[in-house]
């Protein structure tokens, strides 16, 4: 299509070929101006996003700068014009052609590069999801001004091979030194795109440890251990360990109290006993009810599990805490036995052990 443009404006003089590009160009450029934007505006200022508003703010100069001086790029590919300029096509290409295509690779490389820091600026405060908002700009911003030096060194036709060899070198150089930092920033990322905690949540790591999850950074995340200590692990080895997230996907969490009762235990009013008590405790829900379970017959005693819910993995041991010492007491006051393993010894003193031993050789 360009190509066909091209042609039908060589038929033109030079003068008129030229009054018609720019016509045309700068022309497009008003109108998308004054009507285009107007229509965009009105139709973002009805939605309730202002993601939109952002996107549209920001890619609005771009087009009109690209319309404006698509038809100065176009005037240096027309002979009849180049043929009437005092310098040839190549320097009418160098003075006015690149600088052209090169304004607008930038105007379009800063409104990307724009774009998608304002929508991270504009969702990073919208809860614990976007945590990691930050670090995607900052690697956006690097892949666009990357790309853009490319671009501009291809259009002023310089050989970039040299420059992405010695690229490629220092990237292998710096990955090998750097790899741990490397292993780290893609950890977090991919931990991200998992989703596998947030803010606010409590882990237990493989390792043993536990806490509620502090900070979420680049390279590591810091846990808060219910003893206080900040535990600071890198991602990449949360990244490669299972990982017990308490707090999802919601944060009500189950407490198993074992209870053991002697045998010949009323068990109807036992189980009744102890459901009574435990929906009696305030850090206990209501909902769902606390219930009993009988697990299996031990060797002294039938041995329970009382199966209760809590709003939140960190109140499990306080709760554990408080239905042992009430169902403690309510036992004993009731008179149910809590048994115990008991071990009987006999003592025999050492003459006893000599006569015992004497009338056996005896008979």
């Amino acid at each position: 299509m360009s190509n066909g443009l091209v042609a039908g404006l060589d038929a033109l003089p030079a003068w008129q070929a030229t009054a018609a590009v720019l016509a045309l160009s700068f022309g497009s450029a008003v109108v998308l101006e004054l009507v285009g934007v107007r229509l965009a505006r009105r139709v973002t200022r009805r939605t309730e996003t202002a993601l939109d508003d952002i996107v549209f703010e920001e890619l609005r100069v771009p087009l009109v700068v690209t319309v404006a001086l698509a038809g100065v790029y176009v005037l240096t590919r027309v002979d009849s014009v180049a043929t009437a300029t005092l310098v040839d096509a190549r320097t009418l290409s160098l003075f006015f052609g690149r600088p052209s295509l090169s304004i607008i690779v930038l105007v379009w490389a800063r409104a990307l590069n724009r774009v998608v820091n304002r929508l991270v600026e504009a969702v990073k405060d919208r809860g614990d999801r976007f945590d990691f908002a930050p670090v995607f700009s900052n690697v956006w911003t690097l892949v666009v001004l990357v790309g853009t030096v490319a671009v501009l060194l291809s259009l002023w036709e310089y050989d970039v091979s040299p420059l992405l060899a010695g690229a490629g070198i220092a990237g292998i150089a710096v990955g090998f030194a750097a790899k741990d930092t490397v292993a780290n920033f893609f950890g977090g990322i991919a931990l991200y795109f998992d989703d596998t905690y947030k803010l606010g949540d409590f882990v237990v790591l493989d390792s043993g440890e536990s806490g509620t999850v502090a900070k979420v950074g680049v390279r590591s995340t810091t846990l808060l251990t219910r003893d206080e200590v900040l535990v600071t692990v890198p991602n990449s080895v949360l990244n490669a360990t299972r990982i017990i997230n308490e707090s999802a996907p919601g944060r009500r969490r189950r407490v198993r109290v074992p209870i053991g009762v002697a045998y010949g235990t009323d068990i109807d009013a036992f189980e009744q006993l102890v459901v009574d008590l435990a929906q009696g405790t305030a850090l206990v829900l209501d909902a769902p009810k606390p219930r009993m379970r009988l697990r299996r017959f031990g060797d002294s005693a039938l041995e329970y599990e009382l199966l209760a819910w809590v709003n939140g993995p960190t109140r499990a041991s306080r709760a554990r805490h408080e239905l042992n010492r009430a169902i403690y007491h309510a036992l004993a006051e009731a008179g149910v036995e809590i048994p115990y393993p008991r071990s009987d010894v006999t003592v025999r003193s050492a003459s006893e052990g000599t006569d015992a031993d004497g009338a056996a050789d005896g008979r």
